[in-house]
């Protein structure tokens, strides 16, 4: 009897309906491939693709927020203010793991590439290269991201920009000799650009890196472990490859 009762008890833990959870979000500014305004239904971008993977897979799981678009920078103090619960997606750095926490499933995985004009002749092989190729003319590389600090650390001097649109525009003007950046973005831009008969992606990578879910650092432990079921339920079912694969 006793055993009947509990295989009933089990039974309708899993009848009954998900708890209801509003996390609160917001969607980064000038970063197409994560979140696009104007990508309809079909390409809203990466993250907010991810983000609504997790909503179907835990239909009581819910983000609000999604109407605000803030640049990074912002979107880091949001997190640091624990003014946003959860934010899809950022990379890892020291410096942001000690003002926030992250989920422990990767979303998907960023190559560091150089794109140079396609009659430059030179492949940068290291950092250390870089930074003797920039003494010319500084590297772009998007503005207050952890790419930007990778360089800095690494003696590269750099101009930081808006969008991977505008450093592509100062390429092939002649303001500068590389870009530094993530490769999905910049395959993005190039074919949008419909120029990539003037640009080339250099040999080497320089870095590869996952893309997380970034939580502010009091979330509760049950909150973040529900996240993290979900994650995990999507990569294992091949949902978090099949996406990022469309956006490559």
């Amino acid at each position: 009897m006793l055993r009947w009762l509990c295989l009933l008890g089990a039974l309708l833990s899993l009848a009954a309906p998900a708890q209801e959870l509003t996390l609160r979000t917001v969607q980064q500014a000038n970063s197409t491939v994560k979140y696009d305004p104007e990508g309809g239904l079909h390409r809203p971008g990466l993250c907010l693709e991810i983000l609504r993977a997790v909503e179907r897979q835990d239909p009581g799981l819910h983000f609000t927020g999604l109407d605000q678009q803030a640049p990074l920078k912002r979107v880091e103090r949001l997190l640091a203010d624990g003014l946003v619960d959860a934010f899809f997606c950022l990379l890892k750095s020291p410096e942001r793991e000690k003002q926030w926490r992250y989920a422990a499933v990767p979303l998907y995985t960023i190559r560091h590439v150089v794109v140079q004009r396609v009659d430059d002749p030179r492949n940068p092989n290291t950092l250390a290269e870089l930074a003797a190729w920039s003494k010319r003319k500084p590297v772009l590389v998007m503005r207050g991201t952890a790419l930007a600090r990778r360089l800095v650390g690494a003696d590269v001097a750099v101009t930081e920009v808006g969008s991977e649109r505008e450093a592509l525009q100062m390429l092939s003007l002649g303001r500068a000799d590389a870009i530094y950046g993530q490769d999905i973005n910049l395959q993005r831009h190039i074919t949008e650009s419909k120029l990539g008969d003037k640009f080339k992606f250099g040999r080497t990578v320089f870095q590869e890196e996952p893309q997380w879910l970034a939580l502010r650092a009091d979330l509760p432990a049950a909150h973040e472990e529900r996240l993290t079921q979900a994650l995990r339920k999507l990569e294992r079912d091949g949902t978090l490859r099949q996406l990022a694969d469309k956006y490559r």
